[in-house]
């Protein structure tokens, strides 16, 4: 009991439901597993000194259970419960990815254009990059620290604020590639920035409008938004991360919605857990588009990658698994599927040390008891 004090456990109800109509009582976990559960996570979170987390579980293509951890506000005192807002971190990138497929499906775009077919304001460093190497981080584009990052000084069309990727790109469009596209596997997170100011163009709206009509509004997540400043927004979680000392301290709060699809989205665990369900039942796109997003992409020399097109795509004992993870200073987070299964997990973390990967590890552990 002593750890449970300490942590601050949400009372929220750990049961989430859909619908209207009440969870089927096979697709409910009884309380000695709902038990167990909650005794993985806790231990998870004082190993680790995480001060705050949330979960979600997905069985049989429905959400089953989300629930909230610890603090969102440890100075306050404020309980992380199953609406707390978290960002996603780098788990952005699929969501951007499952945009630009539905563009693709349309007719829209497709993943052998060359950005600057949409972009044509880009430097000729990028005239070979296509929208496939971006999803699959073959574009030989730089990332926050491995390569000189230089602004965008040509003048581009549209982007008048902070709301918009193509203001976003100028900050660093202008930087030269640090190895030829399809050479080999480098994250970029820019180059998934670049991606957000494509999908603007080749969709003719705003990419906003986009996510919200395309993703947000069918899978009727409410609270999923770009991380814009704090300005006291409700449910918001503060972000605590290591010092230099191990010592766990509070994040100066930064917004991150100028990264778009690379890192600039935030919701509660019960929408981020809507996600991965309508991932799951393939909501969002066609099964063709799914196979293409799903299946690992090679370098030019016929080498495989862990990458899909905005996932990572590895087999645990010859099943299927599709992943994603996030990283921000303030922030960690973990979606882990088995489409063939219907079944997943995510996490949210309110705090840059935490590893979510081994909470839904301990997760699953537990469910296979």
């Amino acid at each position: 009991m002593l750890l449970v004090f300490r942590l601050g456990v949400s009372q929220e109800a750990s049961i989430h439901v859909s619908s209207e109509n009440s969870v089927d009582r096979l697709d409910r976990f009884d309380d000695a597993t709902a038990l167990r559960i909650d005794q993985a996570i806790l231990k998870e979170m004082e190993s680790q000194q995480i001060v705050g987390a949330s979960v979600g579980v997905i069985r049989n293509g429905r959400v089953v259970f989300t629930k909230g951890y610890g603090l969102a506000d440890r100075e306050r005192k404020i309980d992380f419960s199953e609406k707390t807002v978290v960002n996603w971190a780098s788990n952005s990138k699929p969501v951007v990815a499952v945009a630009a497929m539905q563009l693709v499906e349309q007719g829209k775009l497709s993943l052998e254009d060359r950005i600057k077919k949409h972009l044509p304001e880009l430097p000729a460093s990028c005239d070979e990059i296509t929208v496939r190497q971006i999803l699959c981080h073959q574009s030989g584009y730089p990332h926050y620290s491995n390569g000189k990052i230089v602004p965008l000084k040509t003048r581009i069309k549209s982007g008048v604020d902070g709301n918009d990727p193509l203001f976003s790109i100028k900050r660093f469009a202008g930087s030269r590639l640090i190895y030829q596209p399809r050479e080999k596997y480098s994250y970029s997170s820019y180059a998934f920035v670049l991606l957000s100011a494509v999908i603007q163009r080749a969709g003719k709206e705003p990419l906003s409008d986009q996510i919200k009509n395309r993703i947000t509004q069918p899978l009727d997540m409410n609270s999923f938004q770009l991380d814009a400043e704090f300005n006291k927004q409700s449910n918001w979680a503060v972000g605590y991360k290591k010092n230099f000392a191990g010592a766990v301290a509070r994040v100066p709060e930064y917004a991150n919605d100028w990264k778009h699809g690379a890192g600039g989205y935030k919701s509660s665990i019960v929408d981020f857990a809507k996600w991965a369900e309508g991932l799951i039942n393939r909501k969002l796109c066609t099964e063709a588009s799914e196979e293409k997003m799903w299946t690992s992409q090679k370098t030019s020399n016929g080498k495989s990658t862990d990458a899909g097109l905005g996932f990572f795509i590895t087999t645990q004992n010859g099943t299927l698994k599709v992943s994603h993870g996030g990283s921000h200073s303030e922030a960690r987070s973990r979606m882990v599927l088995y489409p063939k299964a219907k079944h997943g997990i995510v996490v949210l973390c309110n705090c840059g040390h935490a590893d979510p990967a081994k909470i839904s590890t301990a997760i699953y552990s537990v469910l296979k008891k």
